[in-house]
């Protein structure tokens, strides 16, 4: 269980998601703060203090990628947990880049939220071996086929299943079968968690 020091701070413009989520994470038995803005997370934080923080890609001011490169700054390594919108999946890959732990696409997942917060709150307490995970990932990344690896790629780039058929003169249903395989192959079952073995393999 999470120490009482733990803490999901919630950073979002919108006020009804910043409820909502404050709402799910005390259902769950999880302490929250929320901000409305990055600037605002900033003045209020105590870096003493640790936890996860949740935080939307997108906002006006200081983005979610910027707060993630001044915390970066700052030496302050809280695992990031980002919000995003359609649209938002290059950006998504460019913050798992950067060290983010996971992003989740809105409409939200309750529960898959609340899984990536636990397994954040884990990390953050040093469980498990990245060289390990990085080392197991390398594996399974050896398992896929030139073709295989070719529709990952533009997977990570944000391409759709129309847009990868057109760039490797393939059909649509030859790119599903090619993602259920890879899916397979590497253990994942949605963009994010790809991301994180390919990404974790980078580290």
């Amino acid at each position: 269980m999470q120490t009482k020091q733990q803490t999901v701070f919630i950073v979002d413009d919108d006020e009804d998601l910043r409820e909502a989520l404050s709402l799910l994470m005390r259902s769950v038995g999880l302490r929250s703060e929320t901000f409305a803005s990055a600037k605002e997370f900033l003045h209020r934080l105590d870096p003493s203090v640790s936890g996860c923080l949740v935080l939307d890609i997108r906002m006006p001011g200081m983005s979610g990628m910027e707060l993630q490169a001044e915390l970066h700054n700052r030496h302050i390594r809280l695992p990031i947990v980002f919000l995003t919108g359609h649209g938002d999946v290059p950006r998504a890959v460019a913050a798992m880049k950067a060290g983010a732990f996971d992003f989740i696409q809105k409409p939200l997942e309750a529960h898959r939220l609340v899984i990536s917060v636990m397994n954040a709150f884990r990390v953050e307490r040093g469980a498990g071996s990245q060289p390990e995970v990085a080392a197991g990932n390398a594996e399974k990344l050896a398992l896929l086929s030139e073709r295989q690896m070719g529709v990952m790629r533009l997977l990570l780039e944000g391409k759709q299943n129309s847009e990868i058929a057109d760039a490797l003169c393939i059909s649509i249903k030859t790119v599903e079968y090619h993602r259920a395989a890879i899916r397979k192959k590497l253990g994942v079952g949605n963009l994010s968690e790809l991301f994180r073995v390919v990404f974790a393999n980078q580290k």
